[in-house]
């Protein structure tokens, strides 16, 4: 069954179609940043970049180790156009994590009270500004003298657009009482009246006009010719700073005071707030100021206002965390639902997909929409609660269709005032579609399976797919499309069958050369192809087998955690009865009672087992070494961090651990080599005294790694 990756919720995604999916993910983005950031002319919406970009995360975050090495997570930007000088940035231009919702809102709050080991009744403080839609800009004053000005760029390296930022008004040529050295970021923007009348003149004279504001000012900004842009109204926001030689102030706001004092625009609705509620009351102001502001907003904007609580809380790899964009609401469209289809993945999970009329929404055509489960379409939350009032969805209604926070459609309301009189409640399937066994939903989860296992060709096929991708056993000339085709064709009907094609059929060159698309030497090829994935490491082997909840990254811990497949395969036998070696897996960082449960039934259930083993009998499983160590003193340990941490939050003290190569585990083993326990540590504590593990308190810790 093949279906198509990009209309596949996140949650339901296989590791192979993750793989498809961020490769198109990577060329789209990839084509959008030029398209905006270089060529002026976006292709598509915002708010369709927020939803790619977003997925993208998701994504990632799923499937960690699947994470491309152009991921676009990793870019800021595009890389400088030709014809333009290039600057490096003093200090990288970093882009901004985005929210949609209140609830993403408070997320965002709730990790920064958390990392910073804030109670939630305790001040914080934010600024709040407009989001501006323009182009970034850096300008960098060396004692007070406008040195370089430079676009963002690819974050690390902009364009070098010195003469032309000079002819902008809102930009000083000098400052009196800066810092010897000073990078003042912000935005350039053109404003609604200037861009009409900037469009009325290109058009009179038989030039160019612009689609929006933004790229009018993108467009401007970036002429080879200076004088050009002296025609053109641009305008510049400060809001934020590079290099400096010596701080603006020790909070965001006294340093926003501090850049307009030395003659830069700062936007004026910039507030300060305390609180989610007061964030969010000034947002409702913003966005219904939006459309009598005079210049394009697309959000608000919200940093921590402590300029010392940001340096603790510091970067991820292209955003703070200190700060988020609350981006407006995209688009909305209504459309009919036609029908409802059920697709069944590599676990048995049945996906209902809702066909619709066409509709265009946030510039692009939707006639698809995830349904996520039954509960979904019945009007409930997976708790039970009801959503949209309680209304149900039903073939033929009319639904409301959005594209916030996720490129895969969604239905956010039903319209029932058009809701046929015959129209019928949603009856979800309790049998599988494509095999016909009992779909099941156990208790706690929403989604509801397939029984039927290895008998099931969706579950078969998929599970094929999988084992053959990229971060599994990645047969060069076996991929998705071709492990299906032998699938139908009953060549293969297990991973084992994959290595016994070339005894099955002689040299197996015969029969396969005369398909449409082979020939003598591509199937030479793919046999000995197979030949030399019979080595394969143990994490790849144990990812390939496709077991529910237990993704890339998890594997390699759990290869790491037994090291050779008799190994682990005694310890999850052992592990299906409890006691002992259950714990001793449920001592893997990362491995919960979900994720245990799911691995030691696969292997105690007798027709995955013998499958497995068939494919065992097939393959020669290397061993995972031990990691390396790096010269650090931690290098390579298994750390436990328990009790109460004084001088630093838990999240702080697992990620130095973790950055110093020491693997930071949840629970007390024999594989624990260092206990941390802090104030109030109690059975962990207990349980490595028993086991002879070396203990310290926080104190010791930071002695030990050298930061006492």
């Amino acid at each position: 069954m093949d279906l198509d990756a990009s209309a596949i919720a996140v949650e339901q995604l296989t590791a192979e179609q993750a793989v498809q999916e961020l490769a198109r993910l990577a060329q789209v983005l990839g084509a959008a940043n030029e398209a905006y950031h270089t060529n002026d002319a976006p292709e598509i919406t915002d708010a369709e970049y927020d939803a790619l970009k977003r997925r993208n995360a998701a994504i990632e975050a799923r499937f960690p180790d699947l994470k491309r090495d152009d991921s676009p997570t990793e870019q800021v930007g595009a890389a400088p156009a030709e014809g333009f000088g290039k600057i490096t940035h003093a200090v990288r231009m970093m882009s901004l994590a985005n929210a949609f919702d209140e609830d993403e809102l408070a997320d965002f709050d709730d990790g920064i009270r958390r990392y910073l080991g804030l109670s939630a009744d305790a001040e914080l403080l934010y600024t709040a500004e407009p989001k501006i839609d323009g182009l970034s800009l850096s300008l960098r004053y060396e004692g007070g003298v406008l040195v370089h000005a430079a676009t963002r760029g690819d974050g690390s390296v902009g364009e070098n657009v010195t003469a032309n930022a000079r002819t902008i008004a809102d930009i000083p040529e000098t400052l009196a009482g800066a810092p010897e050295v000073l990078e003042v970021r912000g935005e350039v923007y053109m404003s609604h009246a200037d861009f009409e009348a900037l469009n009325a003149r290109q058009s009179e004279r038989g030039g160019k006009t612009f689609a929006n504001p933004r790229n009018a000012a993108a467009g401007s900004l970036r002429q080879l010719d200076a004088e050009i842009t002296r025609a053109r109204p641009l305008k510049f926001f400060a809001y934020a700073w590079g290099e400096l030689s010596a701080p603006l102030a020790e909070t965001q706001v006294g340093a926003i005071e501090r850049l307009a004092a030395l003659g830069f625009q700062t936007n004026p609705l910039t507030a300060l707030c305390d609180g989610e509620a007061s964030l969010m009351a000034h947002y409702r102001k913003i966005e219904q100021m939006r459309a009598s502001l005079g210049y394009d907003i697309d959000g608000v904007v919200y940093k921590v206002n402590d300029l010392a609580l940001q340096g603790r809380l510091g970067f991820r790899s292209t955003t703070p965390r200190w700060a988020i964009a609350h981006k407006f609401p995209a688009e909305l469209a209504w459309t009919r639902l036609t029908s409802i289809d059920i697709q069944v993945g590599r676990t048995g999970a049945l996906s209902p997909v809702a066909r619709l009329e066409p509709v265009t929404v946030g510039g692009v055509v939707v006639s698809n929409a995830t349904l996520h489960n039954e509960d979904y379409i019945e009007g409930r939350d997976n708790q039970g609660n009801p959503i949209r009032d309680g209304r149900d969805i039903r073939v033929g209604d009319w639904v409301q269709v959005y594209r916030a926070g996720d490129v895969i459609p969604k239905i956010a309301d039903v319209d029932l005032s058009k809701r046929s009189e015959d129209a019928q409640p949603f009856d979800f399937p309790k049998t599988c579609p494509e095999c016909g066994s009992e779909a099941i939903r156990d208790v706690g989860d929403s989604v509801r399976r397939c029984s039927g296992g290895i008998i099931c060709p969706a579950q078969a096929v998929e599970k094929l797919k999988h084992f053959v991708g990229r971060s599994a056993f990645d047969i060069e000339g076996l991929g998705a499309k071709q492990a299906e085709q032998f699938y139908k064709d009953g060549w293969v009907k297990e991973p084992a069958d994959i290595f016994t094609l070339r005894d099955r059929f002689g040299s197996g060159i015969q029969q396969l050369k005369n398909r449409e698309g082979w020939g003598e030497k591509s199937a030479s090829n793919l046999f000995d192809a197979i030949d030399e994935k019979r080595k394969i490491g143990l994490d790849r082997f144990l990812f390939g087998l496709g077991i529910r909840h237990v993704g890339e990254n998890a594997s390699r811990l759990i290869a790491r955690h037994y090291g050779s497949w008799d190994t682990m395969a005694k310890g999850l036998d052992a592990a299906h009865e409890g006691g002992a070696a259950l714990d001793d897996l449920l001592s893997v960082d990362g491995v919960g009672q979900v994720m245990a449960h799911s691995l030691v039934t696969a292997f105690a259930q007798e027709a995955e087992r013998a499958s497995i083993d068939r494919l065992v009998a097939q393959l020669d499983i290397q061993d995972i070494a031990a990691p390396q160590t790096t010269g650090s003193p931690v290098a390579g340990k298994t750390v436990v961090f328990t009790g109460t941490l004084e001088k630093m939050t838990r999240a702080e003290a697992k990620a130095r651990a973790e950055a110093l190569g020491a693997k930071v585990s949840g629970s007390v083993s024999a594989k624990t080599d260092i206990l941390v326990a802090g104030p109030g540590a109690g059975s962990k504590a207990k349980k490595a005294a028993e086991l002879g593990i070396e203990t310290m308190d926080e104190d010791g810790w930071l002695e030990l790694i050298g930061a006492s």
